[in-house]
């Protein structure tokens, strides 16, 4: 589903596509694994009417903050509502956890997608880190990247 929604053909069909930016994969067995076997790392789903999995979230404990990473959405789907479910979900489950904010990376040249987390309250902390080159398992740069920070503080709860 990763791999679907970000690289190749397929991710093409939906507007999240990377395909331009990076090639190889988005993530492989291994570095899933590794998501599911670290402590403090959360993977939220979303599933149609036959179970099958159409969208999903990680979501990793930092210190008070909530690191929310690979939001994909099946790239036929996309536009439907279900990244935005994810997101109140991932803010629902942030906020019962007692964080006091969600931090994300976005390649800095996605202004789509920045956008779209900005209408959702997420906002640009003005910090910046580079892009991962050395390990072909997260994909290979087609041109110079980086990250920016964005973060969305939350209300406790009453």
């Amino acid at each position: 589903l990763v791999n679907s929604a970000y690289r190749g053909e397929s991710s093409k069909k939906g507007w999240t596509t990377e395909a331009e930016l990076l090639d190889g994969l988005r993530t492989d067995e291994k570095s899933l694994n590794e998501l599911f076997k670290k402590p403090g790392s959360v993977i939220l789903k979303c599933t149609n009417e036959k179970s099958e999995i159409i969208g999903c979230v990680n979501l990793q404990s930092e210190k008070s903050s909530l690191y929310l990473g690979m939001l994909t959405v099946s790239p036929n789907l996309q536009g439907g509502g279900i990244g935005k479910k994810l997101l109140i979900s991932s803010e629902e489950f942030a906020i019962a956890n007692n964080f006091k904010s969600i931090v994300m990376t976005v390649i800095s040249v996605r202004k789509e997608l920045i956008a779209w987390y900005e209408r959702h309250g997420y906002g640009k902390t003005g910090e910046s880190k580079p892009f991962p080159t050395g390990d072909p398992s997260f994909g290979i740069p087609l041109k110079p990247l980086e990250f920016i920070v964005l973060e969305k503080k939350l209300q406790e709860r009453r």
